[in-house]
Parts: structure tokens; C-alpha cells; sequence
């Protein structure tokens, strides 16, 4: 037959191969230097991370570090330098957010260039990769199976070219394309092959609102951002009326100078604002990001990471994920006597047919060399939906024939002898391909009726070598696996179990409709075949409607509808552009097992913020609480913005950041503001009582010059140990470098007390005996006292 090289394609209206010269040849060098030089270039910018400019923004310009700002300028006129010392620890945890983040950038980044995908295009008659941003108007681009519209578009060639729109229009069917027909930026191809010549691009192209909305660090679908803004809103309405009233009572007090009120009112407002929260979660993410790169693992949206770490159910596509891309043929067998010499030089024909072969025909293309003398007169590019491929040939003898490649059971009537033995190498979990010849036109809706079996082909899938072992961690961490795949129900049943994973194979063909059904069924089933791409949608659908948060896996364009609706989509570097483009995670490395990374840091982010959380919060609620009970009771604040910016930093500060980092393998739980919640809430009242207590105590008990300054020393002791058991606490399980951590602290805040420049560095001096010991006890009755709650709201079993 004749040759057709890669780039050929069939004329719509006579299916012929047309030659090269007739092909539109594309732009030449100095037609696409005239248009970049108009600017009609596709410049939308597809980032995988906020700029650098929009990173300091976001950093600097907070509705906290503006309430921060403010009252450090004041500090920095009326107070020494020690009370303004808070200032500088939000300069510096700023600093850290805009770093971390900027690496974040720079590895999303680097990974992203990797794994663009690059259109071919055709310039001076020649066939040729080039970025996205690099397409000018006009140019022709080919387009194949997976591929990706990149930007609007006039079809000028097709070969039984098939797109879905469904992630514009909605519309689940294919539309079919002829030449002159509109393609639209952001479908996909998902038959056949052809070419388009660009009409608009740039931000001019449909796709270039979702370009703009490609930015990642993302905030959508995180209930850990979203939970910390709502926690943030309850701060601000907290707050103001409290700072409000702790200003006017101070100022009414004021026993001890106007500059002095000005600082125990600032000492009093700056302990409300959880400004390092919000500034961990943002490093944890990017630190994450971080290791999650050098795993070659793409994170295109930030919350997937928290995302995975929440999953229950992963389904997972047969090829490309369980098994390796590639595909050998093992063995030919003919049926009802057909002549193997004559079979061979048909299985050549057809895989030379296909110019954009599947990993099946391409182990027949591999298997089968091509006929010279039989020549292709028309094709049918395989389908998902359909599950089979067909060539129409002109044989060189005068001979005309019609050939279909597929899956045995969609291809032959139920009942027919070649099933059994089909079944028979599909519980060995090969493939089996049925090669029949058709007795009707390739155009004809009827073609498989009537066609005559002439031959199986048995395929053996290469299983990944991590397959096993992601399957076995996933077991472990209670989340259940669904296989889904296109191929034979039995076929990928017995690979599955090879890998493992057993349970109950079904056929999707026989799976109800209605969603409800389905949902039962696919909690009974474990491993499906014969699915279409659309039911894989609405599997991932049905699982959704039984409350499973759903992660989905996959590598072909069959996949990208369901990759598109469940909770985290995941594709493998080699997967179609499309796949890649809707998934939130993209494994560069090909390699299944980099998953259980993915899901392991998702849970070291999601575990560790929640603990850290409960630290901050425990400081704005006794913070709280304590502006209310100086309004109350017409004292001054206790405390200066010096003592508490030490409490903070060794109680909260340092420990928080190690904290946040540290791993954590605890599975993720929903509910995350009621979790921080009950916690802090009880947390924070004891603290603030005891504190208040022995405030109290203290002026009871200290008269004269420097009363003040000793009923303060003994209020900071007493909070300090409180917020040490809080640490404490946190901490738990304990490890030797958690315990090495509380225990620095404790000696960081010893060293305060008994060094002399610090304790007048910190106005931090313990006077008597008496009155510290009270203090110690009022802790240590609290301590019990928190204790105790604690334990009491994890055996009330609260929504978690």
C-alpha cells in the first residue's frame, strides 16, 4: 500500500490520503514575523503560580498587617524600642511568606515548562513543535487524538475528526468536524486527526478567560483556607468593639502616664490578631509544593494537595496507570480456518492506516510490517465510545475489502464460539483485539453487522512495577480503589488481581442509569470494564452523591470528563494534552507511585495547621477575653507588647513553625473550623481566668513603686505556663524533638527570668517569693483544669 507518513490526512469529501503537496503548507518565516510584529501572537501568559508582584501584595497588603502597621508606628513613638519589638516579628514573618512562596513559584514553574504540551504547527511546508505563546494568527496547526485546541479556529483538513466540546457547551456527544467547520479553544480531539488554521488568539480566543483563570495558588475547593478565612471574620467582628473598649477604659485609667496607657492598650489589641496563621498555612503549602516538585509531581492548583490528602475513593484507569503505556503482541490466532499470510498483511494495512496509532496498534504496527501493494481508501480512527477502528483497502489484485480492529465482545454477537476463547485469555489478563472483515460500507451505521471474524489478537500489558505497592498503601489508609477501565471487565479483573486488589468485576455495560443505583453498584464493585467515557463521569457523579470525595486517575482522552468533575483529577506526564490540562495534578514522572507522596503531604499540611491553628487561636480568644475583663473591672492592661511578644514567640512563634512542617501521616477530617474550635475556645477562657486571677492576687498583694510592674511579671508567668501546656498538649505524640521543643522554650523563658539585662530588656522581674508561687499554683490548677476539658470535648465526639 502506499506509505502515509504522520502528518497525512484524508480529503472530508473523498477519502483519500491526500498528498503532501496538497496540504495547506502553512506560514512562511516572514508571514509569522509580520504578524508578531502586529502582535498577533497567542501572548495570553498560562502561569502555574501568582507573579512576583502579586505575591508581595498578597504578603504585605493584609487586613491584619495594616491593623499591625498602624499600631507599630504609634509603639515606635511613645514606647521604647522592646514594645515595638512585634513590628519587627511581622517585617520578618512577611519576608518569610513572600520567600517560600517565590521558591514555590519558581518550582511550579520550572515544572510547568516541562510539561507543556506543544502544538505542532506548519510553517514553510514543514511540520513543527512550538509553545503556545509562540502560535500567530493564521497559522496551521495539526491536531490529533488527546490534543488540545489551544486557540479558536477554522478546520482546514479532517480525517474522521471527532471533538468534544463538552467542557464549553456541556454537550457530552462528539461533533463530528468537516473542513470549514469552527474549532473552539479548550475542546479536545477525541477521534481521527486533521488540521486548523488559527482565526483568533491571544486573549481575542475563547480560552483565554480560562488561561486567566489557570493561575494557580488558587484558593477555590480548600476547606482549610476557606475555614481560616471564616475564623479570621469572627476575629475582626471580635475585635473591634473589644479594642474599642480597652482603648476608651485605658485612657479613662491612665494612673500611670498617657504613654504608658497608649502601650498596655497596643499590648492589648496586638495579641488579638492571629497574624502568623495565615502565613504558616501559605508556607506549609509552598513548602509542600516544594517537595512535592523535586518529585517531578506538577501541582496546577494548590488546594490538590490538601485535596487528595481527603479523598476516600481513588478510581483508576487500567492503561497508563495500573499498566505501562506500551503493549506487545504475543500471540495471532486465526479463526475458522483464515489464512495467517493473508491476516498478517491486513494487520499491517490497518496499523499503516491510523497516522496517530493507540498503544494496541502500535504493538501491531510493531508486530506486522505494512503490504506494500495494498493501499488505504478510507479510515475510521478508533473511539473510546465506540471500541473499535476500521480501513477500507484496494488489496492490489483488484481486490477491495473492509477491515474492523476492536474489542471482541462490542464486535461480535453475544453467543458466537470466539467469545469463549476470548474470556478464556482475558482471566489470564490479556488483551484480546478481534480482527473482522466487514461485509458493509465503513460509513454504514450497521458496519459490524454481518462482519465475518477472521483472527484474535492477544495482547500482554506491561503492569507497573509500583502499581502493587500504591494499591497496597492506599488499602492501608482506608481509601478503596475502583478500577475503570474501557477494556474487558474479566481482562482488567485479572489484572487487578495480579496487582492485589480483589473484589467484585463488573460490567459497566450492564450498570444502571439512574444515579442512585449506580452509586449502590459501585460500592459492591470494585473493578469495572467495558466502560464509555461518559459513564465514567457519571461514576465519579454517583460516587459524589454518596458523600465520597473522589480522586480520579488517567492518562487518554477518555478520561478527561471524569478527571474534569471529581474532587482532585490526576495525570500521568505522558497523558494527553487534554488530561493534562484538567487535572489538578500532574505526575511528570509517569510514576503511579508518586501518589501516596501527594496524599502524605496533604496530610502533613492539613494535621499540622490544624494543630498550629489551635495555638493562635487559644492566644486571640484569651486576648479577648482579657481586653474584656480589664474593661469590666476598670484595671490597666497587664501587660506591655514586649511580654506578650516574647509569650508569642515561645509559645506560639517558633514552636507553630517547626510544628507546621513536622510530618503527620493522621488521615484528614472534615469540619476543620469546629475542630480548632472547641479547642481553642475552653483553651482560651482558662487562660484568660487564670491570668485574670492572679492579675488580681497580684494588686492585691503588691504596693508602692513598681506595683504594677510586679502584678505584671506575675500575670506573665502565670500565662505562660498556661500557654506551655497548651504547647504541650499540641505537641502530643510526643516525639523526642516535640519534647526537645517544649522543653527549649521553657529553658528560653528560664534564662528571661534570670539573666538581668533581659529582665529589664522584657520589664520582666519576679518580686517575692509568695506571689510567684501563687501564680505557679493558679497555673498548674488551670493546667489540670484544660486538661481535663480536652479530654472531655474528644470523648463528646463534636462534628469532626
Amino acid at each position: 500500500m502506499t506509505h502515509i507518513d504522520a502528518g497525512a490526512e484524508l480529503d472530508p469529501v473523498h477519502p483519500v490520503p491526500l498528498p503532501a503537496s496538497k496540504r495547506a503548507p502553512g506560514l512562511s518565516a516572514a508571514e509569522v514575523a509580520e504578524r508578531v510584529a502586529r502582535g498577533e501572537v497567542n501572548d495570553v501568559p498560562v502561569r502555574s503560580s501568582r507573579s512576583i508582584s502579586e505575591i508581595v501584595r498578597a504578603n504585605v497588603f493584609t487586613r491584619f498587617n495594616a491593623i499591625i502597621g498602624v499600631l507599630w508606628l504609634i509603639m515606635l513613638f511613645v514606647a521604647p524600642f522592646q514594645d515595638s519589638l512585634f513590628g519587627y516579628v511581622i517585617i520578618a514573618n512577611t519576608g518569610i511568606g513572600i520567600i517560600q512562596e517565590w521558591r514555590a513559584k519558581k518550582t511550579l514553574d520550572s515544572l510547568a515548562v516541562i510539561g507543556e504540551a506543544k502544538p505542532t504547527v506548519r510553517r514553510d511546508g514543514v511540520a513543527g513543535e512550538v509553545s503556545t505563546s509562540e502560535i500567530v494568527l493564521d497559522d496551521v496547526i495539526e491536531i490529533g487524538p488527546g490534543d488540545k485546541i489551544v486557540v479558536d479556529g477554522s478546520c482546514v483538513e479532517a480525517d474522521g475528526l471527532e471533538i468534544d466540546e463538552s467542557l464549553l457547551t456541556g454537550e457530552a456527544d462528539p461533533v463530528v468536524k468537516h473542513a470549514g467547520d469552527e474549532v473552539m479553544s479548550g475542546s479536545f480531539v477525541v477521534a481521527g486527526g486533521g488540521a486548523f488554521t488559527a482565526t483568533k488568539v491571544g486573549r481575542e480566543a475563547y480560552a483565554a478567560q480560562l488561561a486567566e483563570e489557570a493561575s494557580r495558588f488558587t484558593l477555590v475547593h480548600s476547606e482549610l483556607r476557606s475555614g481560616i478565612s471564616t475564623i479570621l471574620k469572627y476575629v475582626t467582628w471580635m475585635m473591634i468593639p473589644t479594642a474599642i473598649g480597652l482603648v476608651i477604659s485605658q485612657l479613662v485609667v491612665k494612673q500611670h502616664g498617657f504613654k504608658d496607657s497608649i502601650a498596655r492598650t497596643v499590648g492589648g489589641i496586638v495579641p488579638m490578631v492571629p497574624e502568623g496563621l495565615v502565613l504558616l498555612t501559605s508556607v506549609a503549602f509552598a513548602i509542600g509544593v516544594i517537595r512535592l516538585g523535586r518529585k517531578q509531581c506538577l501541582v496546577q492548583e494548590l488546594p490538590a494537595i490538601e485535596g487528595l490528602a481527603r479523598i476516600d475513593t481513588v478510581c483508576l484507569d487500567k492503561t497508563g496507570t495500573l499498566t505501562e503505556g506500551g503493549m506487545d503482541v504475543t500471540e495471532l490466532r486465526p479463526i475458522q480456518g483464515a489464512d495467517e499470510t493473508y491476516i498478517r498483511k491486513a494487520l499491517g494495512a490497518l496499523g499503516e492506516s491510523d497516522p496517530r496509532p493507540n498503544a494496541s496498534l502500535q504493538a501491531i504496527i510493531n508486530s506486522y510490517p505494512d503490504s506494500e501493494d495494498w493501499r488505504c481508501t478510507e479510515s475510521l480512527p478508533f473511539s473510546s465510545a465506540r471500541k473499535y477502528s476500521g480501513a477500507s483497502f484496494s488489496e492490489g489484485n483488484g481486490e477491495s475489502s473492509t477491515w474492523l480492529l476492536g474489542a471482541p465482545d462490542v464486535l461480535l454477537p453475544d453467543g458466537d464460539p470466539a467469545l469463549a476463547e476470548t474470556g478464556r485469555l482475558n482471566e489470564d489478563g490479556l488483551r484480546v483485539l478481534l480482527l473482522a472483515k466487514a461485509s458493509k460500507d465503513l460509513d454504514d451505521p450497521k458496519v459490524t453487522e454481518g462482519a465475518r471474524p477472521t483472527a484474535l489478537v492477544v495482547l500482554e500489558q506491561r503492569l507497573r512495577p509500583d502499581a502493587a505497592d500504591t494499591l497496597r498503601y492506599f488499602a492501608e489508609q482506608d481509601v478503596k480503589a475502583k478500577v475503570i477501565s474501557g477494556d474487558n471487565a474479566v481482562s482488567v479483573g485479572a489484572v487487578a488481581g495480579k496487582l492485589g486488589l480483589s473484589g467484585t468485576v463488573v460490567d459497566a455495560r450492564h450498570l444502571p442509569d439512574e444515579k442512585e443505583e449506580m452509586a449502590k453498584s459501585l460500592d459492591k464493585g470494585t473493578v469495572f470494564g467495558r466502560v464509555t467515557p461518559q459513564q465514567k463521569r457519571d461514576m465519579v457523579g454517583a460516587l459524589q452523591s454518596r458523600g465520597h470525595t473522589v480522586a480520579m486517575t488517567g492518562d487518554g482522552v477518555n478520561d478527561v470528563l471524569a478527571l474534569k468533575d471529581a474532587d482532585i483529577g490526576v495525570s500521568m506526564g505522558s497523558g494527553s494534552e487534554a488530561t493534562r490540562a484538567v487535572a489538578q495534578i500532574v505526575l511528570l514522572n509517569n510514576s503511579f507511585s508518586t501518589l501516596p507522596s501527594v496524599v502524605a503531604e496533604g496530610r502533613r499540611v492539613i494535621g499540622n495547621i490544624t494543630r498550629v491553628a489551635t495555638l493562635f487561636l487559644v492566644k486571640t480568644v484569651y486576648s479577648v477575653l482579657l481586653a474584656i475583663l480589664v474593661v469590666c473591672w476598670r484595671v490597666e492592661y497587664p501587660f506591655l507588647p514586649r511580654h506578650l511578644t516574647l509569650l508569642s514567640t515561645l509559645t506560639i512563634g517558633i514552636p507553630a513553625f517547626f510544628l507546621a512542617l513536622a510530618p503527620n501521616t493522621e488521615r484528614a477530617r472534615p469540619h476543620f473550623v469546629q475542630r480548632v474550635m472547641r479547642y481553642s475556645i475552653p483553651g482560651g477562657v482558662v487562660a484568660a481566668v487564670a491570668t485574670f486571677i492572679t492579675y488580681m492576687v497580684a494588686r492585691q498583694h503588691y504596693t508602692g513603686p513598681g506595683e504594677l510592674d510586679a502584678e505584671t511579671s506575675a500575670a506573665t508567668l502565670t500565662l505562660f505556663l498556661i500557654s506551655m501546656w497548651v504547647l504541650a498538649i499540641v505537641a502530643r505524640p510526643y516525639t523526642w524533638w516535640r519534647v526537645a521543643l517544649v522543653a527549649s522554650m521553657g529553658l528560653a523563658f528560664l534564662v528571661v527570668l534570670i539573666v538581668p539585662w533581659l529582665q529589664h530588656f522584657f520589664a520582666l522581674k519576679l518580686v517575692g517569693v509568695q506571689m510567684p508561687w501563687i501564680a505557679v499554683g493558679i497555673s498548674v490548677v488551670a493546667a489540670a483544669t484544660l486538661e481535663f476539658l480536652w479530654r472531655w470535648v474528644d470523648r463528646r465526639r463534636f462534628p469532626a
